[in-house]
């Protein structure tokens, strides 16, 4: 079953940014799998819309990121490689970093609001890790981190960080990444939250960055050992 088929038609008066909002979903969620031509005729028709407002969800996507756009070819999901992953971890590390100043600049009111907002993550993360429930937990590993972010109440912070979450989850939920380093997980972003909590600039900064270059390991190993794998057994 291909990712349009989990598509559903629009209730009310269709617009661009719903069939982008039900689109992007699909994409993240890995209905549509990396490379997966997306192509306007079908979508319009499975969504039961005209074409235009589909046109113009599709080119919303591609300027997130999340569709490319080849001549004469077609529309196409985000097929990333290893350099992607570095680059969308490294994007992501600025962003936190820069939040990180924001929290901290914002004194105990907000460093203890965002604090409340990562524990009510970190309180979910032990059952679903023994669980062995890989999408759950990258939910709330992206969800601990978006948290954050949202935290620094700078709204253009917060819009870098929405494209480059959905980017990490496509990462995690086609990789099929099994969280090797579970174990360690969920004390990594404890010590993160410690680190807000006690108001150390600097080992929060470099907190932030391992846990970004951990990331950043883990997901290129596994596409590696994915792309090893799928040329082993080609005929």
């Amino acid at each position: 079953m291909g990712g349009i088929d989990v598509l559903s038609a629009l209730e009310g008066r269709p617009t661009s940014v719903l069939i982008a909002d039900q689109l992007r979903d699909r994409i993240i969620d890995g209905s549509f799998h990396p490379g997966e031509q997306v192509t306007e005729a079908q979508l319009a028709a499975r969504l039961e819309v005209s074409r235009g407002p589909v046109r113009e969800a599709l080119q919303r996507l591609s300027q997130e990121g999340l569709l490319i756009s080849h001549r004469n070819r077609g529309v196409f999901v985000l097929d990333l490689e290893p350099a992607d992953v570095a680059e969308i971890y490294s994007a992501r590390a600025a962003v936190e970093l820069g939040a990180a100043e924001d929290i901290l600049a914002g004194g105990d009111e907000t460093i203890e609001a965002v604090s409340d907002a990562l524990a009510g993550v970190l309180e979910r993360m032990p059952a679903v890790v023994a669980a062995s429930d890989w999408k759950s937990l990258s939910s709330l590993d992206l969800g601990f981190h978006q948290a954050f972010v949202a935290g620094a109440n700078n709204s253009r912070l917060i819009r870098i960080y929405e494209t480059l979450a959905a980017e990490s989850r496509i990462c995690m939920v086609n990789l099929e990444v099994s969280y090797p380093r579970a174990d360690v997980l969920v004390s990594e972003h404890e010590r993160i939250r410690d680190l807000l909590v006690a108001r150390d600039h600097g080992e929060l900064d470099r907190a932030i960055r391992a846990h970004m270059s951990s990331a950043v390991r883990d997901l290129t190993a596994s596409m590696r050992a994915q792309q090893k794998s799928a040329g082993e057994s080609a005929p």
